[in-house]
């Protein structure tokens, strides 16, 4: 029999002790696929709240993703590109920029007149000291690369003397091989990168990578050959470097979208592409920090390498590997993840599961669904109940017989 805690009141008397009750969910808890915009922008930007949406406007990020391929691919059909002497090989001549009256401009005349033909390429590379003026043209024999020598230390004489011009051969068939040999390097990437990605990811995740990969590649080449600068050994090296990059990339953004999505086709809170976008926001900070550390050396490269060091190789090498990089980052936010959701929004089953989450909230929104702040609170009972009431609830414990 349970007796009342104060003896001063009657047996009759219920105390009216105070109920607790679990904390009533905020406004939304239902729905909570909202993101919280009451933070400011680098709040929601360094605690991925969600609160950027990426996926729900992938139809505009697929425009844009088309126009950049439209624009790349149209310069390289119109302007192609312009490979260095160890893809097609000639002649390359080295003259020192010893006085202000040697640019490149009046080299190329004075080669012109030396030949009775433009040179294909010149360019000024370095600056200061180490300033040269380099000139690539056709083979030339040892009767016209003597003929040029005089004419430049001529001209430019007697601050440049004709052994100050350095003169180097390649030839059409080693240039040939080297080209050969890129293009299996860049095979034999893509093989290795496809059975990677088809053994790491499901079929929809491979799809997306892949179309990310190429995109990096059309992309990179293509302002590659806006820029009109050659294309060197060093150049298909960078492309290697920032392909193996973005992949890195997007296997990170795969990775989160995967633990987001497990289980989501057995709830019924957010669907597949809210719960990728979230992953997307959650992995951003982490994007933008990778991106920006790796372009701040590949820019400082570029400064020593072009206007303090005057290393031409170097240049190729950084250009190449800053537009990867931003190109990368682009692909694995923008493109991989979004592609990622068009794909398994084509399953049966996700779309089940979205057609059950959306209409799940519009059923909130009319009042037909109950949300979870307008359920029923169940009270615990007084402290001085009845016999009979006691008897009725089951205490948990089983009486022992005697």
């Amino acid at each position: 029999m349970t007796r009342p805690d104060n003896p001063s009141q009657g047996p009759g008397k219920i105390t009216d002790t105070a109920v607790a009750e679990p904390p009533s969910p905020s406004t939304g808890t239902d729905a909570d696929f909202v993101a919280d915009r009451q933070r400011s922008f680098f709040s929601r930007l360094y605690t991925g709240t969600g609160a950027f949406e990426i996926v729900g406007k992938r139809k505009t990020w697929y425009i844009v993703t088309a126009a950049i391929l439209l624009i790349c691919l149209a310069s390289i059909a119109i302007r192609g590109f312009s490979f260095g002497i160890d893809f097609e090989g000639g002649t390359q001549m080295s003259v020192p920029v010893a006085s202000s009256e040697i640019t490149a401009d009046s080299v190329e005349k004075v080669v012109t007149e030396a030949l009775g033909e433009e040179p294909e390429s010149v360019q000024t590379a370095g600056s200061g000291n180490s300033a040269t003026v380099q000139v690539r043209t056709e083979t030339l024999d040892l009767a016209q690369a003597e003929a040029v020598t005089r004419a430049l230390a001529e001209e430019f004489g007697p601050e440049l003397a004709p052994a100050e011009v350095s003169i180097s051969d390649v030839s059409s068939t080693w240039g040939r091989e080297i080209t050969e040999k890129m293009a299996i390097a860049l095979a034999v990437f893509l093989v290795i990168v496809f059975v990677y990605i088809a053994v790491r990811f499901d079929r929809e995740m491979s799809i997306a990578a892949m179309a990310s990969l190429f995109f990096d590649i059309i992309a990179t080449a293509g302002v590659y050959s806006l820029v009109g600068w050659e294309v060197t050994p060093a150049t298909v090296i960078g492309l290697l470097t920032i392909l193996g990059f973005s992949l890195y990339d997007t296997v990170v953004v795969f990775d989160k979208v995967q633990e987001n999505t497990r289980s989501v086709l057995q709830t019924s809170r957010r669907t597949y592409g809210e719960q990728a976008n979230l992953a997307i926001n959650q992995t951003l900070m982490r994007s933008i920090n990778t991106t920006i550390i790796s372009v701040l050396p590949i820019i400082a490269l570029m400064v020593v390498a072009v206007w303090l060091l005057g290393v031409g190789t170097l240049k190729d090498l950084g250009l190449i590997q800053l537009v990867g990089v931003v190109v990368g980052t682009y692909s694995s936010i923008f493109l991989a993840a979004p592609l990622l959701v068009t794909l398994k929004e084509r399953r049966p089953d996700v779309k089940r599961h979205t057609t059950k989450v959306l209409n799940r909230r519009a059923g909130i929104t009319s009042g037909a669904v109950r949300t979870d702040d307008e359920r029923p609170v169940h009270r615990r009972r007084a402290a001085a109940d009845t016999d009979e009431a006691d008897r009725a609830v089951p205490t948990g414990k089983r009486r022992r017989n005697r």
